[in-house]
């Protein structure tokens, strides 16, 4: 029912998504181009580091102090630099096998990260967002109403 929370399922979509691809897209491109391996980690880390700091801006907001997800980049960073270091005469097999261990190990990460999150569907009710999706809008009970009634 996690997923069922707006303001969970937001920072899982963004940061799995789109940072993951910028973690994948700027780090093979650093690493095919410069051979250093280890970009990966270090990017991540940054991103980890600047996540910290969103959350505590979001927390000094009066936001709760787990509003904020703080998305787990490294251990899958880490994959890539392995896929790098174990593919580095095939520049096309580090594309391809390490896109692939952070696009199935990144959002796995996530989704156990975001478990940890305390009462999420509380939470999601007492912060909203601007506009609610239609399964978050509260509907008042029909007590005592027939069923075609307008």
């Amino acid at each position: 029912y996690i997923f069922y929370t707006d303001w969970a399922w937001t920072p899982f979509v963004v940061f799995s998504i789109s940072q993951s691809t910028m973690l994948v897209v700027g780090a093979i491109y650093y690493m095919l181009f410069t051979g250093v391996p280890g970009t990966a980690t270090y990017y991540a880390t940054i991103m980890t580091i600047y996540t910290w700091v969103a959350k505590g801006a979001w927390f000094a907001l009066g936001y709760p102090y787990d509003f904020v997800v703080v998305p787990v980049w490294i251990p899958s960073a880490m994959l890539l630099d392995l896929a790098y270091w174990a593919t580095r005469r095939n520049k096309h097999a580090a594309i391809l096998i390490g896109g692939v261990l952070v696009g199935m190990s990144l959002p796995l990460f996530n989704m156990i990260n975001l478990l940890l999150v305390a009462d999420p569907l509380e939470m999601a009710f007492k912060y909203p967002r601007p506009t609610l999706p239609p399964y978050m809008t509260p509907i008042e009970p029909q007590v005592g109403k027939f069923y075609n009634s307008p």
